[in-house]
């Protein structure tokens, strides 16, 4: 498979291989063959124009129904318009000066024409587009007409391209890639494997994807390089879970009449069924003498925190330490606050009037001062701190413990891959590691993104806990409705309760929009800054002023953000924990793990702004309590759009796995192994994470038997060299740290 590394400049020359390599990122003789087209058009066909959108970048089957040379009246020069048809839809052709090319561009032509959709005079055009004509003369002879019918029949791949690389000069360039190095491309699918999934060579499958005679062959293409994107993946992950079962680890359990048997009891509430399950698995892992890797996943508010201290309180039980580490410091604050009070002195181990089996619950953040921080540092490192809570302050090189047993990282996706690494790497032996997500993901994506972890569902909701009723608050069309969410408000706190308002925004930016604030790693705000066409996204200090002033006024209205001292954060949570102010005006800082039973009402402003899954969240803030909860949805978007799609889909269903589902295909699937998961180099292009449940499945399979067999693949050359072709180093870097 060498000749697949070979650089594109020795295939298609320098200038060529440049355009390739900026527009595209194709790189190499390998890059260029797994480049697939993205749809297919028949000779005989024309493509539909009537769904083109402005600045996409396209490639048009169609007729030449017009070709008009206009002069210019004021200059020199003339124009060239050219008027295309599918029989339903017309498209416009410019070119400037180039009256020559009305020789070639005949009426009744066919061809492909690739450009820029562009606009003038609000009619869609392509300017100077690339073109291809289909109706050259086919070579005199006795097989002439069935040159011809083949010629007619035979599928046109379009590639996803460029302004400087249209489908049709792709398409050259691959067929001298196939001409060339079809031969080189290996196989690294055993044979046996084929046979047994009855999948054809790979030779044969790039030329069948490229070069489909129809859509049978097409389809046999795809199925086996479906195959080979799932099954090279699996391999990987397989290794890596291969890897870490040989890793040695210290075993914890805990104890009869130890300190998690004392926290059980006087847990005023029995576990879910799911709870009890999963804690079962989890105390399970970390009786072995190899190092737990495990995801723990879950609806909003099943209970994941709970799951995780008895984890936690395991390990400690058994001599050592375990750690909390939390995305923001209003996270890390509010996960400290609800430990304690849920462990009451058994949080107090060592201090007048603490339990004898407790022990210390420390909390560090970067922003401590330096006295605390000093003596929060000594508990861990001297072992007196059992549990510790904190943010990425954990993870700084002085930071040491005395015995790391245990890691729990929560709401994962937050945290880069050396973080967690950097912390797990303070163990003496490898500790333990537990993931928590409270975004559902679909099964498929946990078997490919997180598939070197074992997985653990909650998806039970502990008794107690009230339904949410959701709704979509269309401000522009019905504004009496928003001023109808305001009175549900006043109505709630009128009843004891009280409410959150979430903005995109935090709204204390410098004037001057040039400049530009970088996010500092507490404070994952501002989902809504981004260029748009759009009026600014709503901030919380804008909306807590109009608040205050007009419909909510006499209510007592904090805000809370990430950007307020942590002094501020944490004394507005305990007072808005305490029931001493009534609505909270805040960002996505409150999304996770905030728990305030009382608070039964949530208005998100701009809520077309956030993603699904996020909305999923932030809706989970409420009916934690007894009284049921109300999520209302404002957006300025119209009935039809896509965002008021996206916002109707949340409103509609409160499972957060068919809202995975949704956000997944909405994000599009191939950002499942974009750079923001793990830094892959080409993601996935055939394989869907959604519709190929099957496949992946089964490839996990096949790769778990043979990587047990054959951990190094020294039986499997093509297969190795194919999985070092996959990943990069960033990649590679991700499965080795887990």
């Amino acid at each position: 498979m060498g000749a697949l590394d070979e650089p594109l400049t020795k295939l298609v020359g320098d200038r060529t291989a440049k355009v390739l390599a900026d527009s595209l990122k194709l790189r190499t003789v390998g890059d260029l063959l797994h480049h697939y087209p993205r749809r297919y058009v028949e000779r005989g066909q024309l493509t539909s124009l009537d769904e083109l959108e402005v600045d996409e970048h396209v490639t048009v089957l169609a007729r030449i129904e017009k070709v008009t040379l206009i002069p210019f009246k004021a200059r020199k020069g003339d124009r060239l318009e050219v008027i295309v048809t599918d029989g339903r839809s017309r498209l416009s052709l410019v070119f400037f000066n180039q009256g020559w090319r009305q020789k070639e561009l005949r009426t009744g032509a066919q061809g492909l024409f690739a450009g820029k959709v562009g606009l003038f005079n609000r009619t869609r055009q392509l300017a100077s587009p690339d073109y291809q004509l289909l109706d050259e003369e086919t070579a005199a002879g006795d097989d002439a007409g069935g040159a011809a019918r083949q010629f007619a029949g035979r599928l046109i791949p379009v590639y996803p391209a460029s302004a400087q690389m249209p489908s049709w000069k792709l398409s050259i360039c691959i067929e001298t890639a196939l001409t060339k190095h079809l031969g080189d491309v290996g196989e690294p699918l055993p044979a046996e494997l084929r046979d047994k999934h009855r999948l054809i060579p790979l030779p044969e499958a790039l030329e069948l994807i490229h070069r489909p005679r129809n859509q049978a062959e097409r389809e046999r293409a795809q199925s086996r390089l479906r195959w080979d994107e799932a099954f090279v993946l699996q391999v990987a992950l397989a290794q890596r879970r291969a890897a870490d079962a040989a890793l040695p680890a210290v075993p914890r359990q805990a104890r009869p009449d130890g300190l998690l048997a004392a926290f059980d009891a006087r847990l005023p509430f029995t576990l879910t069924d799911g709870q009890q399950k999963v804690s079962a698995e989890i105390a399970a892992d970390l009786a072995s003498a190899h190092p737990m890797h495990r995801l723990l996943q879950g609806e909003v508010g099943s209970g994941k925190t709970l799951v995780a201290l008895r984890a936690m309180l395991t390990v400690v039980d058994a001599g050592g330490q375990a750690v909390l580490l939390a995305p923001t410091e209003v996270l890390a604050q509010q996960h400290h606050r609800s430990i304690v009070e849920m462990m009451g002195d058994l949080a107090e181990g060592g201090m007048l009037g603490g339990s004898e089996l407790g022990t210390k619950v420390a909390l560090l953040t970067g922003s401590m001062g330096a006295p605390a921080r000093r003596q929060v540092m000594l508990d861990m490192a001297c072992g007196d701190a059992g549990l510790t809570i904190g943010t990425h302050a954990l993870i700084e090189d002085r930071i040491q413990f005395q015995d790391l047993g245990l890691v729990v990282v929560d709401e994962q996706h937050r945290f880069g891959v050396e973080q967690r690494d950097a912390l797990r790497a303070k163990g003496e032996q490898p500790p333990h590691l537990l993931v928590m997500t409270a975004t559902p993901i679909p099964r498929t994506v946990a078997m490919t993104v997180f598939g070197d972890l074992e997985t653990s569902v909650l998806d039970q909701l502990p008794a107690g806990r009230s339904p949410i009723s959701s709704h979509v608050v269309p401000a522009l069309e019905k504004p009496n409705f928003l001023a109808r969410a305001w009175e549900r408000v006043r109505e709630e706190v009128g009843k004891g309760h009280q409410a959150y308002v979430v903005c995109p925004r935090i709204g204390d930016e410098p004037a001057d929009p040039k400049k530009k604030r970088k996010a500092v790693p507490d404070d994952p705000e501002d989902v809504g800054a981004s260029a748009d066409d759009r009026r600014p996204p709503l901030s919380v200090v804008e909306t807590a002023e109009m608040l205050t002033k007009g419909p909510l006024a006499g209510l007592r209205v904090e805000i809370l953000h990430g950007r307020l001292t942590p002094e501020a954060k944490d004394d507005v949570m305990k007072r808005f924990t305490a029931g001493e102010v009534d609505v909270l005006v805040a960002t996505t800082v409150i999304e996770v793990g905030v728990n305030v039973p009382n608070a039964t009402v949530m208005v998100i402003m701009d809520a077309d702004r956030f993603g699904v899954s996020q909305l999923h969240q932030l809706r989970g803030r409420v009916g934690r309590g007894s009284a049921p909860g109300l999520c209302l949805l404002v957006s300025d978007m119209p009935a039809g759009s896509a965002a008021r799609a996206r916002l109707d889909a949340v409103a509609g269903t409160l499972d957060g796995f068919e809202l995975s589902r949704i956000d997944l295909e909405q994000r599009r699937e191939g950002d499942v192994l974009g750079q923001a998961q793990s830094g892959v180099k080409s993601s996935l292009k055939v394989l869907s994470v959604l519709e190929d449940e099957d496949v992946i499945a089964t490839a996990r399979e096949e790769a778990a038997a043979l990587v047990a067999g054959d951990p190094s693949l020294a039986d499997h050359p093509d297969l190795r060299t194919a999985l070092e072709s996959l990943l990069d180093e960033d990649r590679a870097e991700y499965l080795e740290k887990g």
